[in-house]
């Protein structure tokens, strides 16, 4: 997790979060269709409520939220998306969880082969990686407006798991099964998160140098430049003095 937060924070900084805006809400919108399909009320869905937060965390208008919903309950036509994970290793032997909602498996799957490829990656056989990861509730708040006591006291009480120094954010772990009690307490208190989120967490993260880290940035990146590619979980850390690197370049 940590070294997917700083990847995102990198991002950010240099503006790239902006340029990607219309790719971010398209795939907003296919997690909304997809997670619907459980049942189109938030409270009753914690798939659902997840995927709606992290549409607002992109500014997705409402409108077309409630749409997506509406397409993923059938109450109006909506694409057919079929979901895949593809497990493989990037550069330094790095892990890798590739979660792509797809209309066509075939175009797919060719498209992520040759992007692991071109970065320095590579195919895995199906569960090659998977038992790297285990799958939680993750909130993301930014440290200078909250401080660690205060989301220890109320988040363990809701059901959380750990508060994690995440370097510029407090990162907070829950299971999938108290993700939406932990949320509700954290939304009883006034709290506002960067994110929250259902997601693949590394059980243990590999530091990685300046190098490796590099090249890992740009693989991300053009994974999640795909259309069809929702996530990448990975299992890497990047160490406080090689981000600082990365940053000045």
């Amino acid at each position: 997790m940590a070294g997917h937060s700083k990847w995102h924070n990198i991002q950010h900084r240099k503006g790239r979060q902006d340029a990607k805006r219309g790719v971010q809400f398209t795939k907003a919108a296919k997690e909304i269709i997809i997670a619907a399909r459980g049942g189109g009320d938030p409270n009753m869905n914690a798939r659902l409520k997840s995927a709606i937060a992290a549409a607002k965390a992109v500014n997705l208008p409402k409108d077309k939220i409630e749409t997506a919903i509406k397409k993923g309950t059938g109450e109006l036509q909506g694409e057919n998306y079929e979901e895949v994970t593809y497990e493989g290793y990037g550069p330094g032997g790095v892990a890798l969880l590739i979660d792509a909602a797809t209309d066509n498996r075939n175009r797919t799957v060719a498209d992520v082969r040759h992007l692991l490829n071109k970065g320095g990656g590579s195919m895995g056989e199906a569960g090659c990686v998977n038992w790297m990861f285990e799958r939680k509730g993750v909130f993301g708040f930014p440290k200078d407006k909250y401080a660690e006591d205060q989301l220890l006291e109320i988040g363990l009480e809701a059901g959380a798991e750990d508060v994690i120094d995440d370097g510029d954010e407090w990162t907070v772990h829950a299971s999938v099964e108290d993700f939406m009690a932990v949320q509700e307490a954290f939304e009883a208190a006034g709290l506002e998160w960067d994110e929250a989120e259902l997601t693949m967490v590394p059980k243990t993260t590999v530091d990685v140098d300046v190098e490796v880290a590099r090249k890992l940035l740009r693989l991300m990146d053009m994974l999640e430049d795909n259309d069809d590619v929702q996530k990448v979980h990975a299992n890497f850390d990047i160490p406080d003095d090689v981000m600082a690197e990365l940053e000045n370049e």
